[in-house]
């Protein structure tokens, strides 16, 4: 028997990145998966999942849309008679100084990183207290809370503020069968770190990628899947007893104290 056989998965920003995934090995081990994602990718994603096997439906939602977004968790229950497990990975990140931030700019990564998990938590605990079971995985960041870099500002706080929603949605339904656990990712090759690297050196990104590589004690950025794998863990029965915590996917690269970059040593 799979991990997740008869059990049944949201997962947002689900059509790529760290979102698809999760979702593929969510799927993998026998989830039945509904992906939230307002991208127009989301109908290959699905496809994609479907050929490997996995039972999947794609809802197109806005996690900004508190309507929508519940309308979706209804027919995502009626679609598979339970949801056992939310995974909030849609996310977006945009970095500008903070003088020259607007107020357009810093609301929209307020309304998609931080109310967006708000949104579906409200649309689905409901469901879950009413099963008296339920396993909430948010995706957070090492950014913000333990690492900064300019132009983070506004990226930083909703991602911190990600795990001050964690831990208080932890404890206020903590007897009703519910964990609400966050992982935080360093640098994980995904489409936005690639068109960041290409943005940087449009003749050699891999060089961007390398750069980034050589300051990771591991040496070397995490892949989608592997953040998949520990959102696994913490939705399966074997977390039932960790809840409220925040876990670090990053290859050790909150952990030096100095780096190195072109022969210079910069203190952390």
């Amino acid at each position: 028997m799979s991990r997740f056989t008869g059990k049944a998965a949201v997962v947002t920003g689900g059509a790529m990145g760290m979102g698809f995934g999760t979702a593929k090995v969510l799927g993998s081990q026998g989830a039945k998966l509904a992906l939230f994602d307002k991208s127009d990718k989301l109908p290959q994603a699905v496809e994609e999942l479907k050929a490997a096997g996995v039972e999947v439906v794609g809802y197109q939602v806005d996690v900004r849309d508190s309507a929508a977004v519940k309308e979706a968790c209804q027919k995502a229950i009626k679609q598979y008679g339970k949801i056992d497990i939310l995974v909030n990975v849609a996310g977006v990140g945009i970095l500008q100084p903070f003088l020259q931030t607007s107020d357009e700019t810093r609301d929209l990564i307020f309304d998609i990183n931080i109310k967006g998990i708000w949104n579906t938590c409200q649309g689905l605990i409901p469901h879950m207290v009413e099963n008296q079971y339920g396993k909430i995985v948010n995706y957070s960041s090492v950014t913000g809370f333990q690492v900064a870099d300019p132009g983070e500002c506004a990226y930083g706080i909703s991602k911190a503020g990600i795990i001050g929603l964690t831990k208080t949605l932890a404890v206020e339904f903590a007897t009703d069968g519910i964990t609400v656990n966050a992982i935080c990712p360093g640098y994980i090759l995904t489409p936005m770190v690639q068109k960041i690297a290409k943005e940087n050196d449009p003749d050699n990104p891999q060089s961007v990628i390398d750069g980034i590589a050589g300051n990771i004690p591991i040496g070397r950025l995490g892949t989608p899947e592997e953040a998949g794998d520990l959102v696994a863990f913490l939705a399966s029965d074997e977390s039932r007893y960790i809840t409220g915590v925040h876990v670090n996917l990053d290859g050790g690269s909150v952990l030096p104290e100095t780096f190195v970059v072109q022969g210079t040593e910069h203190s952390s």
